[in-house]
């Protein structure tokens, strides 16, 4: 009998809770009523107008909130599929087995929360995985929230043609058939520079980025994969520039280059808002000005701006980058250039921040700019 009223209790209360709180658990479940019903009872203790009575009311409410949700996890627990047998084969950084076509949710129960969503070249955001960027994944998703476009530069490459971190690129060629020369955005066929350290195949649908490490043997460092939709719903080689482009251009180098560093075995970089106007300046000055160069047609070094906006260092660098269709390929071929590498690997610094521009044509410029206090 106890038993039975515990249910009739229960039931009670459920019909309750749905009459409040139906709507948020059908747009974000169980967490999202608890988060709710946790938010109205702070709301309720910090009202100066509640008694005592009510006081006990919210305890109980809080120890309801417990019970059920601890109730909530055992169910889970109980659905949750007999886990794998461990493959010792298999690397075990390897943690994320991504593909086009997942839904978000699946995805984030691998990868948990995402640290960042940022505007990329395609016109969706590129959304980065990773704790305190290690395994770090960046996935694009369409507007049905699966996954169109994936990106890693870190020993998780999902599973395609066999193809892992430091596989050859001329193993790579043998699988596949030669890689594209070439790729048409409206009436306008652009050459692919595939000397410049990376090659682009068209396979199954989707095409399929293969970058190598110039200094690591031409072995793959890094793949991205963007589905067909995605792909030639890009009108043009360089998308429109706008405030929010530049900035996701600026976050996306950002990570891309703390995901390098731990990748390498480095600590990551913080990012300093108090240099972005002397990176952004830069990279504008390039852009309006037609040149590329560290030293600025007044004869500034990068040292030079940097203590003009009054930037403290007592070591710095910067890398430059320019005509790069995202900022993807722009740090690609930074790490295959000895001296910038050497600037995205130094020890000892401790603060990056990124600033881009665009020219007359739309195409970017990076400015990269690395110091320590």
């Amino acid at each position: 009998m106890r038993k039975i009223g515990n249910v009739i209790v229960l039931i009670l209360i459920a019909g309750t809770l749905w009459h409040f709180y139906g709507d948020t658990f059908t747009k974000s479940g169980a967490q999202g009523v608890f988060t709710e019903m946790r938010s109205d009872f702070n709301d309720l203790k910090e009202n100066p107008k509640v008694t005592a009575a009510a006081d006990y009311i919210g305890e109980e409410i809080q120890h309801l909130l417990d019970k059920i949700k601890e109730m909530s996890s055992e169910q889970d627990k109980s659905n949750q599929p007999v886990p794998e047998e461990p493959n010792p084969s298999k690397d075990s950084s390897a943690v994320y087995d991504v593909h086009l076509g997942d839904s978000r949710s699946d995805v984030e129960q691998q990868t948990g929360p995402p640290q960042r969503s940022s505007l990329n070249g395609y016109g969706v955001d590129w959304v980065a995985y990773h704790q305190n960027y290690r395994n770090f994944i960046m996935v694009a998703y369409n507007s049905d929230n699966k996954v169109a476009g994936l990106y890693t530069n870190q020993n998780l490459l999902p599973s395609i043609n066999d193809i892992t971190y430091k596989t050859s690129k001329d193993a790579v060629r043998s699988i596949f058939d030669d890689p594209m020369e070439s790729i048409r955005k409206g009436f306008v066929n652009y050459q692919l520079q595939n000397k410049q350290g990376y090659d682009m195949f068209h396979v199954d649908n989707k095409y399929v980025t293969i970058f190598y490490d110039k200094h690591e043997n031409n072995t793959v460092t890094a793949m991205q994969i963007i589905s067909d939709h995605i792909e030639q719903q890009k009108q043009n080689y360089f998308t429109d520039p706008s405030k929010k482009l530049k900035k996701g251009l600026e976050y996306q180098l950002f990570d891309l280059t703390n995901a390098a560093r731990v990748s390498h075995g480095l600590s990551p970089l913080s990012w300093q808002q108090s240099a972005r106007k002397t990176a952004r300046s830069h990279s504008t000055n390039m852009a309006e000005n037609n040149f590329f160069a560290h030293t600025n047609p007044s004869g500034q070094s990068p040292f030079d701006r940097m203590r003009e906006d009054n930037i403290g260092f007592r070591t710095a660098g910067e890398n430059l980058a320019a005509g790069q269709p995202s900022s993807i390929f722009a740090h690609e071929g930074l790490m295959n250039s000895l001296g910038h590498r050497k600037n995205i690997l130094k020890t000892n610094f401790e603060n990056l921040v990124i600033g881009v521009a665009f020219n007359d044509d739309n195409q970017p410029f990076y400015t990269e700019t690395f110091w320590a206090d």
